[in-house]
């Protein structure tokens, strides 16, 4: 059975992987006992549905033998030990490394060894023998360079043997993994590097690695900047507890990174045995390889090496019980993508994102020499954050406040609330502060196109709608023209893969937009955190407070038979597209990772489906942790693919100008997105229709 045939919740279904490392317990020059316990240990990886399991460097034997390596009855006893391993392994999922020391040519080598289901599929030697300070491996083994053979017979079995192989799984596209020792990841290019180039994705270090102060950190940042440059997962186990201790000490450190991301970590210094399971994107890093034109012509620049690499093929049997992926997925997935859950790594964002704003905004202005601003401030969410961003801008660039022109505009649906706290907000952050009542000119205007409006019928169509998104945008324009400025866009990034905006004089068009790679739930958040990072006085983060509370809403329609507003939006933007929270998970993994619509309701499942579990980013509301179940997201999915892919793209082809926030964020044609403006979405319709179950 392929990946494909599996059921929805099955997280190899989706490109995952479930991958493990192992610290097991073990006694120096003890293989009968440390063979056991890394069976014991194998076993309980297997249960969970892992796919890879990685143990620690000469791992059967202990690192810490020194020249107890030379003795005919310890690699004897290895040997024994390993086969009792292989023999455990019969019944089992994983692709499994296990590391000791192997004699091939009358010569010693400090080997990882690659078993799967009762068979030895090759030998990895270590490339780089450390023989400074503490370390004496050059006394002891010789090198994958000296190696002359390319095949060994180990327990009767002839396998491929160095430092240049590659075990691809036949049934689960993607998943290649290479291994190396150690050392091997200290080096200026470690055997791996070449290995991910050669298309590996998932790269196993088997260590022992002593623990000195400070090198956790070291370790950390060395398996995090690799996995990250070879767009890789890494995979790093090191000794624990057993080793010996005469000179050294050992904590078990034991990793794993995806594209420089931790995915899960030891316990270090524990005196448990430790088993850590991550479910690795396989298919994310190989989207992540396609777009990386460099990735590309690394691959061309060593051509020659890379073709030297050997593949040895096996089957996981995905129809096994075991991969299924018990307990769901074993990764974070952020509710909010564009928004970090920590409050450290929040607020560092939101201060990055809200100066990139700034910055974009002043460089443009003194550029153009220019020095006022024209913008729409309606009291919803998109102006007030475009609004504190020229606020900021003119303080930067030492300019009088009052340089913005912040005009409010009521229409025929115009609520008191977002009405008054455009007025307070206004007021609050010193711009020149204006109100031009648009109904008047709106009249005139369906009078003239002959809209039944105009006859005091109640007919409040889209031409009702876009006669108002219209004059408020002619008016701005006019107004930039008379008073020498420019007009500030305020619409987003959610709007905009929507398509929810009016085309051409409405409120996609201006002469530079600071929110235009900013979605819906990141402004959220920006305008929560300048309320608590104090950016502003108490009256005004009241003000604030109340916007980030009010309905979204393009208030354009009125609420009862006659036109005018009540105290609150009377429409609601997210009753008709969607609510934000899922419609902008679905802009990030859809566009920054071209994932199948299939996959994002499975990760959008894991994230929304019970409030309960994970972390929420800090200042959420109680009433706004919301959970949604797979039948909703599926509706809201649809309408985001037939949206974005079918009907919006020719507003996103002529966008304005403004700076691109986040890496998954900018939809703009001189940036991340460029897309034709007449394609269908039926397959995308298809693939999410076939593959997403109805029910919850």
């Amino acid at each position: 059975m392929t990946a494909a045939n599996l059921p929805f919740s099955s997280i190899y279904r989706h490109g995952f992987a479930r991958v493990a490392v192992c610290v097991p317990s073990l006694r120096v020059a003890d293989p009968a006992f440390n063979s056991a316990r890394t069976i014991e240990l194998l076993g309980r990886a297997s249960a969970t549905g892992s796919a890879v399991v990685v143990f620690p460097e000469l791992g059967l034997s202990a690192y810490s033998c020194d020249d107890l390596f030379h003795q005919e009855s310890l690699l004897g006893a290895c040997l024994e030990g390993l086969m009792a391993v292989v023999q455990a392994s019969r019944e089992l999922m994983p692709l499994v490394w296990v590391g000791l020391p192997l004699r091939v040519e009358g010569r010693l080598f400090n080997c990882a060894v690659a078993l799967h289901r009762g068979s030895i599929l090759g030998v990895v030697p270590k490339s780089y023998l450390p023989n400074y300070r503490e370390f004496y491996e050059g006394r002891l083994f010789a090198s994958a360079r000296q190696a002359l053979a390319r095949e060994v017979t180990i327990c009767g079995e002839v396998v491929p043997f160095g430092a240049d192989l590659i075990f691809t799984a036949s049934d689960l596209p993607g998943l290649r993994v290479h291994a190396e020792i150690c050392e091997d990841v200290w080096v200026p290019i470690p055997p791996s590097t070449y290995a991910a180039l050669a298309g590996a994705t998932v790269l196993c270090n088997l260590s022992a690695s002593n623990i000195t102060i400070g090198k956790a950190d070291y370790r950390k940042g060395l398996c995090a900047g690799h996995s990250g440059r070879c767009v890789a997962a890494y995979l790093y186990t090191a000794a624990g507890s057993g080793e010996s201790t005469t000179d050294l000490a050992w904590d078990g450190h034991a990793m794993i990174y995806e594209n420089g991301a931790l995915l899960g970590e030891s316990e270090r210094f524990s005196g448990e045995e430790e088993l850590v399971i991550a479910d690795v994107d396989i298919e994310r890093l190989e989207q992540e390889r396609l777009r990386l034109t460099s990735f590309g012509d690394s691959m061309a620049d060593n051509r020659e090496r890379l073709r030297e690499f050997r593949r040895i093929a096996f089957e996981l049997n995905l129809d096994h019980r075991e991969s299924a992926g018990t307990g769901g997925l074993r990764r974070r997935v952020d509710r909010y993508p564009f928004v970090p859950s920590g409050a450290a790594r929040r607020d560092e964002h939101c201060y990055e994102a809200y100066n990139i704003q700034v910055h974009g905004l002043c460089k443009r202005l003194q550029a153009a020499k220019i020095e006022k601003i024209v913008l729409g401030v309606s009291g919803g969410l998109d102006s007030t954050q475009a609004l504190l961003v020229a606020a900021k801008a003119m303080d930067r660039l030492g300019l009088p406040r009052s340089n913005v022109l912040a005009y409010t505009m009521p229409g025929f649906a115009t609520s008191s609330r977002t009405y008054d706290n455009a007025w307070k907000l206004m007021r609050a952050l010193g711009t020149t502060a204006r109100e031009i009542d648009i109904r008047p000119s709106c009249l005139r205007m369906m009078e003239d196109i002959g809209h039944p409006y105009h006859a005091g019928e109640a007919v409040y169509d889209i031409t009702f709608e876009n006669v108002q998104a219209g004059e408020r945008t002619s008016h701005l324009f006019r107004l930039a023209n008379h008073h020498g400025a420019m007009v500030l866009g305020t619409g987003d990034l959610s709007e905009l893969a929507l398509g929810w905006a009016t085309y051409g004089v409405g409120d996609h068009m201006s002469h530079y937009n600071v929110n235009a790679s900013v979605p819906k739930t990141l402004i959220q958040f920006l305008i929560r955190w300048v309320i608590e990072a104090g950016e502003v006085d108490p009256e005004t983060a009241a003000v604030l407070q109340s916007i980030v509370d009010t309905e979204i809403s393009p208030e354009l329609v009125p609420g009862g038979d006659e036109a005018g507003g009540g105290d609150a939006p009377a429409q609601s933007t997210e009753a008709k597209i969607g609510p934000y929270d899922l419609q902008d998970f679905n802009i990030y993994y859809i566009t920054r990772f071209g994932f199948r619509p299939s996959k994002v309701a499975f990760l959008a499942h894991h994230a929304w489906s019970d409030r309960a579990r994970g972390e929420w980013p800090g200042g959420t509301p109680e009433a706004g942790r919301r959970e949604y179940d797979l039948a909703t997201i599926k509706r809201w999915l649809e309408v985001f693919v037939f949206r974005f892919f079918q009907i919006s793209q020719f507003k996103r082809s002529c966008v304005p100008n403004g700076p691109k926030v986040g890496s998954g964020g900018s939809l703009s044609p001189r940036g991340d997105w460029r897309a034709p403006s007449d394609s269908e979405s039926v397959t995308w319709l298809a693939e999410l229709r076939a593959n997403v179950p109805d029910g919850s």
